[in-house]
């Protein structure tokens, strides 16, 4: 009897597992670098620096990956990276390392070189990203600014991003065009230092006039949003947009970090204390429905109590419903470091309660938005979404109608679920 060959056995489809930590340019490369390397059986780690906690997650997440997928390559990217490639090479689990200037090269990714990182302080452009879709997103985001001219005492980031450098007008429109072409109803517009986009292209164009520029040729963007703004750069032109233009969703994510005049100065940061309240009262007054959101930092530098009382009361006087609240932390290379330190005890406790307070602001917020109707963004896996103002939306399931992902649906806010809204199809 002959032999009977054996089936062929179907190559095994293999995907990269992208894992991103950190800001939401992170997330918009991600998916340009989930592009770039589709096919290819490996794991990237697109890291973030902005905290020693951030490192040591990064490191954390890269152990984790190798234990969870041993045959694979590991990839680490991002700041980092970018920071510190030689302590991440030197991980046994690493297999390449490729820095913030290389990681949107498809070339990059077929190199074989353990770590391929440049100066990033040499880059003097940027591009938009690759990607087609956002994998898991409902939203799509568009880098139209990378790098940062600007020395805040305690931030490393400018190391590994570089100096301030924009993506050109054209670029971006025609990136949002297509993006909305295939079904993406929210943009995000992202960048290092979002406001200081435009003086190192032709006719220094501002934010705003990217803005304009693209509401004006797609028309059929439904909602567009910005990424965190540097308060004391959103000129007259930009106010009137976020304040007056409907399709610019109601939520501003301000950089105000701290809320006391001298640790302001000590951080290096260019507004004063009465600024953040100033353009938080003009915007409330324009469009009383923003939301307004906040990065704070407990804790830094010579902050005493009274200091950290007047950071604390800036989350009411603000307004402030979408608190990003961090424990300041040492950054080797940064002047803050070099300061006269506040234990790490009353940082992380100082912490807490900055969170508490933003809590209890937040939980009141939305307190009042029940009765309600917000056009939600449905996001996956269908069962919630968030409204113009950012305010996360419980959906329930309803099996006969079931929503739909990327769809934009009017919904009935009826309670509070913890620090998200519950609502029902209007």
């Amino acid at each position: 009897m002959p032999a009977v060959a054996p089936a062929p056995v179907a190559a095994r489809s293999v995907d990269p597992e992208i894992i991103t930590l950190g800001c939401r340019l992170n997330l918009a490369e991600s998916e340009t670098i989930r592009a770039i390397t589709a096919g290819r059986d490996m794991v990237v780690i697109n890291s973030c620096a902005v905290t020693q906690r951030a490192v040591r997650e990064t490191r954390a997440a890269i152990r984790r990956a190798h234990r969870d997928r041993p045959e694979a390559a590991i990839v680490v990217t991002g700041c980092a990276a970018q920071i510190d490639p030689a302590g991440f090479a030197a991980m046994p689990e690493v297999s390449r390392v490729i820095g913030n200037a290389e990681k949107l090269d498809p070339a990059a990714w077929s190199g074989t070189e353990t770590v391929m990182v440049s100066d990033i302080m040499a880059v003097r452009t940027t591009s938009p990203h690759l990607a087609a879709s956002f994998d898991a997103h409902a939203r799509a985001f568009v880098e139209v600014q990378n790098g940062c001219d600007h020395r805040c005492t305690f931030c490393i980031i400018p190391h590994g991003r570089g100096n301030s450098r924009s993506v050109p007008a054209g670029a971006v429109v025609d990136r949002v065009a297509s993006l909305v072409a295939a079904g993406y109803q929210e943009i995000v517009l992202t960048g290092v230092d979002l406001t200081s986009y435009g003086p190192d292209l032709p006719g220094s164009p501002t934010l705003a006039m990217l803005i304009e520029r693209i509401l004006r040729h797609v028309p059929t963007l439904q909602r567009l949003r910005l990424s965190s703004l540097d308060s004391i750069e959103i000129d007259d032109r930009l106010f009137e947009l976020v304040t007056g233009e409907p399709r610019i969703m109601p939520h501003l994510h301000l950089s105000l970090q701290a809320g006391d005049d001298m640790i302001l100065k000590r951080m290096k940061r260019r507004h004063s204390r009465a600024d953040s309240v100033r353009i938080v009262e003009r915007l409330k007054r324009a469009r009383p429905s923003i939301a307004i959101g906040a990065d704070l930092i407990a804790g830094f530098p010579t902050e005493d109590d009274a200091m950290f009382a007047n950071s604390a009361a800036l989350i009411d006087d603000c307004d402030i419903v979408h608190a990003h609240i961090f424990p300041y932390s040492p950054r080797e290379g940064t002047p803050a470091a070099r300061m006269p330190q506040v234990s790490p005890a009353i940082r992380k406790a100082r912490a807490a309660a900055l969170r508490d307070a933003a809590s209890a602001r937040r939980t009141a917020w939305l307190a009042g938005q029940v009765g309600s109707v917000q056009p939600i963004l449905i996001e996956r896996p269908g069962d919630r979404g968030h409204a113009p103002n950012f305010a996360e939306i419980r959906v329930p399931g309803d099996p006969a109608h079931p929503a739909i992902v990327g769809e934009i649906v009017a919904m009935t806010i009826t309670g509070v679920d913890g620090t998200r809204l519950i609502g029902v199809p209007a």
